[in-house]
């Protein structure tokens, strides 16, 4: 059994990227934060459609907390691997940067950015040693272009790209791939307070992208066929 492990999988994108590794075979390990509902539904909708899948609860955010559910999954699963980790977990603390607050600052770039390190860091022997493995981080179009009232954010996401080129080059010879994927406007709870109509005018496609279209992509990055694509940024914007 392949195990593939999903941050922020309770809703959104995480949770669109938990169903369709479970369509492509995938026993898919579901972190989330607090919305345990949330989380039980993306578990019921994977089992009910005949896929396999746990739940894993911890914040990304707190390295000690990441150490301990990572060694209680482990110890459930003497025999078994994270052969897949997709970090998407992520927030938004959006205001001017001279407005912002410290937490505001802090907060998102310990879950976007140190929450990819102290977990990928984690589980990236188990992937060198079985010389097989796929990480993928939910960057965005945030961090490629940068956006006004998103200092932070945008920050976070860019390094995580910088991280992304960085980290594929130290592991391609033992056949682990580090991409990220790069969204745009994405219909999801993220987006929710957004003026989507006002947004819309400014894709080329002139719509939001579906959360299945992101998965869709992430499933691919996963798949024996994108085993010679590493150290890549994809955008998936609409034009944007």
């Amino acid at each position: 059994m392949k195990y593939a492990l999903i941050t922020g999988a309770s809703r959104g994108i995480g949770r669109a990227i938990a169903i369709k590794m479970a369509q492509e075979g995938y026993a898919v390990v579901i972190n989330y934060l607090n919305n345990h509902e949330a989380a039980q539904q993306t578990l019921e909708q994977i089992v009910a459609e005949g896929g396999n899948a746990e739940l894993l609860q911890f914040d990304v955010a707190q390295p000690e907390a990441i150490e301990q559910a990572v060694a209680d999954w482990q110890q459930r699963h003497p025999d078994d691997y994270i052969d897949v980790l997709v970090n998407n977990a992520g927030i938004r603390r959006d205001n001017l940067m001279v407005f912002m607050q410290n937490d505001e600052w802090e907060s998102v770039v310990n879950t976007s950015l140190n929450g990819f390190f102290h977990l990928t860091r984690r589980l990236l022997k188990d992937m060198i040693t079985h010389r097989h493995g796929r990480v993928i981080n939910i960057s965005s179009v945030s961090g490629l272009k940068g956006m006004a009232g998103q200092v932070n954010y945008s920050a976070a996401k860019a390094a995580l790209i910088g991280a992304t080129k960085a980290l594929a080059q130290e592991v391609a010879a033992r056949k682990v791939t580090v991409n990220a994927v790069a969204p745009g406007f994405i219909e999801s709870d993220m987006t929710g307070d957004l003026n989507q109509d006002e947004l819309k005018k400014l894709v080329p496609m002139k719509r939001f992208g579906k959360a299945e279209e992101v998965a869709a992509l992430v499933a691919f990055l996963a798949s024996d066929g994108a085993a010679y694509i590493t150290g890549e940024a994809i955008a998936i914007t609409g034009g944007l």
